[in-house]
């Protein structure tokens, strides 16, 4: 049985692999993406030209980041996912362009807003013909599917995404989402849900004094603003060392797209696509103690795509199994939110993966793709070589010159750094042109790693400049209201994604953890 989704963890321009990825039809259809404001890929920093390595070293490199190791993180697993729906938010590449041909920059065409915007929720809203499928008669609720009955657990309304668009069984599974991505494992699946649930429940919290032609566009405003306060402040800092998140969203941002308009639609940059946010790669555990039928690690980074319709067969239904809904208990700490009563013993509990340079070894294997493309860390690395990505250094270097404080990584530190991947692989020679010359992506991992598992120096200020213009950018905006305050969590200041899902799910046990 094939899997292609274990590659979209974090990966933007996926379209880099052509019409079809690893034998997967493209996501969208050509009549879908033309409907869509198409924008363009940019470079933030130099062009790394004549500094990237050639395919004998990033075979070496990829073998030597694909082992495993690197251990737990503080970082609740959730985040891991989140991180991959909010990649899914921000773009999608429609360009066919095979993997190892040289592709400018200029050349990737977007098919997706590059704004924080919940675009791969709400589609382009209820009054689309193309995307009122998404919504319920009453084109204010998103629509929500239910599971089958499984394990002696009747079928659930409201814990599967809905599905069953076409007649065919494989088109019967297909989730009735805009971005079909997000089905692509278990996982991003059942967060999306999550979204859905806490639009829904936004709704009906509106007072009854708003009019109902205007009850849509107040629920999004709020999700929107709510979404991207809890990006800013709970997400960002758990990946990225809190002082330079802070710096940019209080200073502004030094390196990238500097005195644009602010309503002006961002770019996005490479730097960030092809390197920086590919973080979550090394945050993905090869198995997860999911709920409590699927514990003690039966919930196999394998099953997680089994039981999605994107890269799997939802185990061979035409819905998902009851028995597979997530205990969200078990993939973030409630405690955070003091609600103990929802907290789970830590050896249920599952982290993600440390952020540093190893991958958890089966991503060294991705099944359906061809012998010597499978590994996810060549992939990576060739992709950067394909576009002339900056090295970490040539970006260390421009972010400093832009007037950004930060400390460039020793030859020592890329070469031993703290407990990840080992270059003892590599010939001298080798070695040497990759700490001469180091690969963007290995770099900003390697900084991760040498600062307990958080983003920090060029990876942090790429990540949090980028996140900082895509919320900017937003029609609905916090950079463009600063005066603006969450009201949906236990304070004005504080939303987080506790807050989020204890509101969507009613901060009920029974809806958060349906199977126990």
């Amino acid at each position: 049985m094939e899997r292609h989704g274990s590659e979209s963890y974090f990966v933007i321009g996926e379209g880099l692999l052509g019409e079809t990825v690893g034998g997967r039809d493209r996501t969208l259809a050509p009549a879908d993406e033309a409907l869509v404001p198409p924008f363009r890929f940019s470079r933030m920093g130099p062009s790394g030209a004549g500094r990237q390595l050639p395919e004998p070293s990033r075979r070496r490199l990829s073998e030597a980041i694909a082992v495993g190791g690197g251990g737990d993180s503080q970082i609740p697993a959730g985040f891991t996912y989140l991180g991959q729906f909010v990649d899914h938010d921000l773009t999608f590449d429609k360009t066919s362009v095979m993997l190892g041909e040289d592709v400018s920059p200029a050349e990737l065409l977007q098919s997706r807003s590059p704004s924080l915007d919940l675009d791969s929720l709400y589609g382009a809203g209820p009054a689309d013909p193309a995307s009122e499928k998404f919504y319920e008669a009453d084109g204010i609720h998103l629509k929500m599917g239910k599971t089958l009955a499984a394990d002696g657990l009747p079928g659930m309304e409201g814990f599967d995404l809905p599905r069953g668009a076409g007649t065919t069984a494989a088109a019967k599974r297909n989730a009735i989402i805009p971005d079909p991505r997000n089905d692509e494992n278990l996982a991003v699946a059942q967060t999306h849900l999550a979204m859905i649930r806490f639009h829904n429940r936004v709704v009906d919290t509106l007072p009854a004094s708003v009019p109902p032609g205007l009850r849509f566009l107040k629920a999004r405003a709020k999700v929107t603003r709510h979404y991207q306060w809890m990006l800013r402040t709970d997400y960002l800092p758990r990946i990225c060392a809190a002082g330079v998140v802070s710096n940019v969203f209080n200073s502004g941002r030094k390196a990238f797209e500097v005195g644009v308009p602010a309503s002006e639609v961002p770019t996005m940059p490479i730097e960030f696509s092809v390197a920086a946010f590919r973080l979550g790669h090394s945050m993905i555990r090869r198995a997860y103690d999911w709920n409590n039928i699927f514990d003690n690690g039966l919930g196999t980074l394998e099953f997680l795509f089994t039981f999605s319709a994107g890269s799997g067969t939802l185990g061979g239904g035409s819905r998902l199994p009851s028995n597979w809904i997530a205990d969200f208990r078990r993939l973030y700490d409630f405690n955070d939110a003091g609600r103990a009563d929802l907290a789970v013993p830590e050896a249920k509990f599952n982290r993600a993966m440390r952020i540093d340079t190893t991958l958890t070894n089966p991503l060294a294997n991705l099944p359906g793709f061809p012998n010597g493309e499978d590994n996810l860390a060549f992939r990576n690395l060739t992709r950067a070589n394909m576009v002339k990505l900056a090295t970490g250094q040539q970006m260390a270097t421009f972010l400093k010159n832009k007037g950004v404080t930060l400390t460039r990584l020793t030859t020592p530190q890329i070469r031993n750094g703290l407990n990840g991947a080992t270059l003892e692989g590599l010939t001298q020679a080798q070695r040497a042109a990759l700490l001469a010359d180091t690969p963007l992506w290995f770099y900003i991992l390697r900084e991760a790693e040498l600062n307990q598992g958080r983003l920090k120096g060029v990876g942090a200020r790429i990540v949090a400049e980028t996140f900082h213009r895509a919320i900017e950018g937003s029609k609905i905006s916090i950079v463009r209201e600063p005066g603006w305050r969450p009201t949906l969590g236990p304070d004005n200041t504080t939303f987080r994604m506790v807050d989020l899902l204890l509101f969507a799910f009613e901060g009920k046990k029974n809806l958060l953890a349906p199977v126990t």
